[in-house]
Parts: structure tokens; sequence; C-alpha cells
């Protein structure tokens, strides 16, 4: 029988120029795969763009259509934003060219890039886009998103550093975002996620950063209070330089830890350092005279290798679940509520991570770009990571029992990236006082909400 896949894959079939890749197609289960594997869906088919022409043709059939449709650059959408049941997978993966221009401090990078695309492109000629910490993670997605990493408190957030954007809208047409061309569409990009359009190419700002000074270690269960509330009262008063990242972890269970801490909740810290390596030593080591240290680390490495470092951590096909949210300031008694609900953390890759913006995010005013509240600097996503579905509702359960109990001293506010897919509702609550502008500008370039596989901003006309 003829499905409405079918009959839109028939239609553009002649004339598109990428691949076409149906549910019966060989490539398909490859083709249509995404990171997370707790939102893997079963789309109708999976269109690879093979350029902006097809990005363009591929929206117009399938909005006149009215194919669900899903715009795809690394699958890494924790929500499952990627894919789709029964509709149309917009591929991008073959838009990833990356061009620098050293001198100006400036690169363009296609939609499908990865981060690894970007960072090995810049990187040979000594210089940085400020983005995230998993090379297999989509520039796209979480360019849109705001983005965060290991740069944000020294060159601020992802999108703070693109200059213009290029664009398919929901009719089609192709459309430039910068500060003099739609700066509308410009302002909502930074940080409004994929609701109004396919990015097609990114004009990015670069900036100077070969290495890094890199410090790593574990502390027992018995310093988690004292060394979160020592991070608490240094972090605000640190240099910009300097990102201080710390996660409540299962301790690895091998010899690298004492037997009593291995398998056991503790503290992993990760601190990385901008900046003059004897400086940087002295902060360090000052930060880590607070509790029992563990596997401590320190050393000099290259800024690509930092930006490895975590995907053997986060790999494709495992099931991940978060919540996330920001508190304006962190109390004893939300230490001491992380502390308790470490011990009880159900998956050995499941964490509770911390980290603290402020620096060059925190400059950018509330109006600038679309992004949600900067005011609250601490930030703290809670990551449940396992493998069989059986361990779903004890992951899902501790992360939705631990968000409830801290949540009443979070201010208001969610990063989009950190959203699973059963948090619409929270959407309004990640824009606040940008809400009805960003509704605005989705009524203006996506009337029909054919852009709706996102945290979604309906537009007025829905």
């Amino acid at each position: 029988m003829t499905t409405h896949i079918d009959e839109f894959l028939g239609a553009i079939r002649g004339s598109f120029k990428g691949d076409l890749i149906h549910a019966r197609h060989p490539e398909f289960p490859e083709a249509s795969r995404i990171w997370n594997s707790m939102a893997a869906r079963m789309p109708g088919a999976v269109a690879r763009c093979a350029d902006v022409a097809d990005v363009q043709h591929a929206v117009r059939s399938a909005a006149q259509a009215d194919i669900l449709t899903a715009v795809r650059c690394g699958g890494h959408s924790l929500a499952g934003f990627g894919s789709c049941d029964g509709g149309l997978v917009l591929d991008l993966s073959r838009l990833r060219s990356v061009h620098v221009d050293a001198g100006a401090h400036r690169a363009r990078f296609g939609g499908g890039c990865l981060l690894g695309d970007v960072d090995r492109a810049t990187q040979r000629h000594g210089l940085v886009f400020p983005a995230g910490v998993v090379s297999h993670t989509g520039a796209g997605g979480l360019v849109l998103g705001g983005g965060t990493g290991w740069l944000t408190r020294l060159l601020g957030l992802s999108c703070d550093n693109v200059l213009g954007f290029t664009l398919v809208t929901a009719a089609g047409s192709l459309v430039r975002a910068d500060q003099v061309e739609n700066p509308d569409l410009y302002w909502a990009l930074r940080g409004g996620g994929g609701n109004f359009g396919v990015v097609t190419e990114f004009e990015v700002r670069l900036h100077p950063v070969t290495s890094v000074f890199l410090a790593t270690s574990y502390s027992p269960h018995r310093d988690i209070v004292r060394i979160l509330q020592y991070w608490r009262d240094f972090m605000p008063g640190a240099p910009h330089a300097l990102k201080w990242n710390i996660s409540l972890v299962l301790a690895p269970a091998d010899d690298r830890m004492p037997s009593e801490m291995q398998g056991r909740p503790a503290v992993s810290t990760s601190i990385v350092w901008f900046g003059d390596e004897e400086e940087g030593r002295r902060l360090i080591n000052r930060i880590c005279s607070v509790g029992a240290q563990f596997a401590r680390d320190e050393k000099t490495i290259s800024y690509l290798h930092l930006q490895t470092m975590a995907d053997a951590d986060f790999p494709h096909g495992r099931r991940y679940y978060t919540k996330s949210g920001y508190f304006p300031e962190l109390s004893d008694s939300v230490i001491e509520s992380m502390a308790s609900a470490a011990c009880q953390i159900p998956s050995p890759r499941t964490q509770i991570e911390l980290a603290y913006l402020g620096g060059a995010a925190g400059r950018v005013g509330a109006s600038e770009t679309a992004f949600g509240d900067r005011s609250a600097p601490f930030i703290v996503n809670l990551l449940a990571d396992w493998k069989e579905p059986a361990e779903d509702a004890a992951n899902v359960a501790w992360v939705r029992n631990l968000f409830a109990a801290l949540r009443p001293s979070m201010k208001p506010g969610v990063y989009v990236n950190f959203m699973s897919g059963d948090e619409q509702d929270r959407v309004p609550e990640a824009y606040q006082e940008r809400w009805q502008r960003l509704v605005k500008v989705k009524t203006q370039y996506d009337p029909r909400n054919f852009f709706r596989l996102n945290q979604n901003i309906p537009p007025a006309t829905h």
C-alpha cells in the first residue's frame, strides 16, 4: 500500500540530488539512528541533503505535503527531536564544510558540522569557537540552543559568538540573519533553538587558544558537602579563565581508587585553566586543599584533546534522561539534599552535574539574545545514563524525585539543550520575558509551525 511518505519520495526523487533512504533501504538502520536510545523513533524516510538547494527543495515539498519533519545534524537532542515516527528526517550530515579566515578571526561552517569538524579546522590556525564538550555533538543544535562548554566563562556562550546565520525558512526561502539583515531573526536564533528554519551556515567569531591546563580528581562522599560549600563561595570571585565543574558520581571501580571508595558516591572534579600555567597551579592547589583527593592528575593538554575527552563517556546508543535548572545561590540545605541523593544514584554513569556560569556569559544583557536567564549562575543538570530498558523506571524516577526536591530553591528558567522530551510546559519558563518577542518572530517565519520538533515556540496563528 502506498503511504503519504512514499508519495512524497516519489514526487521529489528525480530532482533531489542527495540520498533518499526509506524504511526498506539497507542503510536505513544507521541513517535513522540518533544518540539517545531512550528517545528512539522510526521515521518513514531520511532525506540526506547534498547541498542547500536540496534543503530548500525538501522543506518546500514536505511543507506542501504536510509531512511531519525532523531536522538532524548530530542527532544529539536529549528529547529525540532529530527524528520522528512515520515522518521525514532532514539529514544535514553532508553539509560539513568549514572555512576559516584566520586573519579576521572568523569562520563559516555548514549546518551539518559536528563540533569536532569545527575544532579540527580552527585549531589548524590556533583558534577556537567556544562550544560544547563532546566532539560528536551536532554544532547546529548546540549553538541554536545557546551552547555552553569549557570556554563559556572566558569567551561567552556559543550563540554569543555567532556573527550571522544563513537559513532555509518554512517557505523554502534562503535568508541571511545578522545585526543588519533581519535583526529580529538574528536575535531569536541566538538561543531560540530550531524553531525558525534550517540553518545551513553559521558565521562565527574565533579566539586564540591552543592548549589548556587540566586538573582532575575524585573525593570521597564524606567530603561532598564541604567541597560544594567551598566551590559555591570560591566561584563568584574566580578568574574568568578558570572553569571548575563538579559532578557527584559513583567512583570508578578501578585501582586508582581506595577499595572503600570504589562504586561509592564521590565528587568528581574537573578544572580547566586558560592562562599562565604557574598561576593555574597555584589556584588548583588552593582548590584541591579541601577534602581528600584521589586519582589526582594535572597536565597541560591540547585544546583538541580537551574537546574529545568526554566522547567515550557519552556514546551513541545509551539511554539518557535529564532535568536541569538554575540556582541564584546554593544553600547548605540544597547541598545536603544533593549529597544525600548521591547515595541513591541508580546507575554507575548517572550523575549530578554542577557548573558555574558568570564571566563573559553573564556580561551579556538579558535582552541582547533569546537565550534564557543569565542572572542565576549556578546550573545543575541531573543526568541519568544507563543501558537497559529495564532500568528506565529507576533512573527516570531518581531524576524526577531529586528535581522535585530541588526545584523550590531554583529560579525559574532552564537551559533548553538540557531538556528532555516531557518538558514542553517548561519552554515559556526557559525564555520568560523574551517569550512574546520569540512568538512574534516565529509567527513571521513559520506561521504554520512546520518546524515544531524542538523545544517548541508555537506561532500566534496556532
